[in-house]
């Protein structure tokens, strides 16, 4: 059972946020204040740990900047993040990759995430099969015109 004023606090998570995994390439803007001005920074790079639940979780992003790899950890819910985008989708089979800190260049790229195909809804060209791919029938079909 958690503590009465723990469960106060944690009912004010963000839902603006989009869902996004360990793998996944983001654009993270940050409001950065600079005397009486503010402004929006973006910190591009791949999320490589999430840890925690609820107003304690966190995220860990990586990218390389002249050659030297910097990771910045960011509270999902701080007001100082502005918009998490999520702009390539990485397929991980591990929940922390930390392994991307020994290695250089390309070797730290990841594998895309395959989008999940829908088998049950009617394909495009009306045979069931996927879009662009000939299924049997429609093979025959094309061969007896």
């Amino acid at each position: 059972m958690k503590n009465k004023y723990l469960t106060l606090v944690e009912g004010s998570n963000r839902d603006d946020l989009p869902k996004f995994d360990i793998g996944d390439t983001v654009d993270v803007h940050v409001r950065i204040l600079e005397g009486n001005k503010e402004r929006v920074q973006v910190f591009n790079g791949t999320v490589i740990a999430r840890r925690g639940e609820g107003v304690r979780e966190m995220f860990t992003v990586r990218r390389i900047v002249q050659g030297e790899g910097v990771e910045r950890i960011f509270p999902v819910n701080s007001p100082k993040i502005a918009k998490v985008e999520v702009k390539r989708s990485g397929q991980a089979r591990r929940a922390k990759l930390f392994y991307l800190r020994d290695r250089v260049g390309k070797a730290t790229k990841l594998k895309e995430k395959k989008a999940k195909v829908d088998l049950s809804a009617p394909s495009a060209n009306g045979n069931g099969a996927p879009k662009g791919k000939k299924g049997k029938k429609a093979a025959t079909e094309a061969a007896a015109e």
